[in-house]
């Protein structure tokens, strides 16, 4: 009778702890869903679509004709690829950077080019056979753009790097900007950004929980000799994802 009892005990504990660990999954699950949907808004920011048409809109009524058919061109290309990698929980390097490129051009018409960029992809990485989840570097350049770049008191000669390499078995990206430096930011500026750079993170570690990749994100300031500081750098890390990794994910 003893031996009975326990066992059903043990069946019956067995059972509780089997379902919870299945409510936690599909929680999580869920939370990754919300977070991939408000990534997703976050990058369809109404202010960027609205200024991005405006710009079209004043170049057709400047008779710029090949500036806004070239806007018009890299605009729609950019839509066409985010509602392509949306609800995708990874992409190639390659589509990433397509999808990056065409964003900051678009903000350099915009902006007059008061900024220039630069991406380098160490040769160490495939670009084509490397995977990262969607909606993760815009945001930070987004950012550094908006708030940093846009801020310099010279209106021009502004700088934007991003480096991606891999060191072992990690890939790093890095960006950097010489915009106005981090402590000078006022909090209120950024509030509304904030809201998609806080989401790619929490983003990022969620699909580094599930996959195990031991992502981490660092931000930090770029001092010369005389300790002043020249640059802002930001460091996103993760386990190297291949091909094979994706899809076994």
């Amino acid at each position: 009778m003893l031996s009975l009892i326990a066992l059903f005990t043990f069946f019956t504990l067995r059972e509780r702890k089997i379902r919870k660990a299945a409510e936690n999954k599909i929680t999580k699950h869920q939370s990754l869903i919300n977070l991939e949907l408000h990534a997703f808004q976050a990058q369809l920011d109404p202010h960027f679509i609205f200024n991005s048409l405006n710009a079209i809109h004043h170049y057709i009524l400047t008779t710029s004709t090949d500036m806004a058919s070239l806007y018009l061109t890299r605009f729609s290309r950019l839509m066409r690829i985010m509602i392509s990698n949306f609800n995708k929980e990874w992409i190639t390097l390659r589509e990433e950077l397509d999808a990056l490129e065409l964003y900051i051009q678009l903000e350099q018409l915009r902006f007059d080019e008061q900024f220039k960029y630069q991406i380098q992809v160490r040769p160490e990485v495939n670009q084509q056979l490397t995977f990262i989840p969607p909606l993760i570097i815009q945001p930070y350049v987004q950012y550094a753009i908006w708030h940093r770049l846009l801020l310099r008191p010279e209106k021009s000669g502004g700088q934007l790097t991003i480096t991606i390499g891999k060191d072992k078995d990690r890939l790093f990206i890095q960006l950097e900007d010489n915009g106005v430096m981090i402590s000078e930011m006022l909090d209120s500026t950024g509030e509304r950004q904030a809201t998609g750079v806080d989401i790619a993170s929490e983003r990022l570690y969620m699909m580094s929980e599930k996959y195990q990749m031991k992502a981490s994100i660092k931000a930090l300031q770029v001092h010369d000799n005389s300790h002043s500081p020249t640059t802002n750098r930001l460091i996103i890390s993760m386990q190297h994802v291949g091909a094979r990794q994706s899809l076994a994910g």
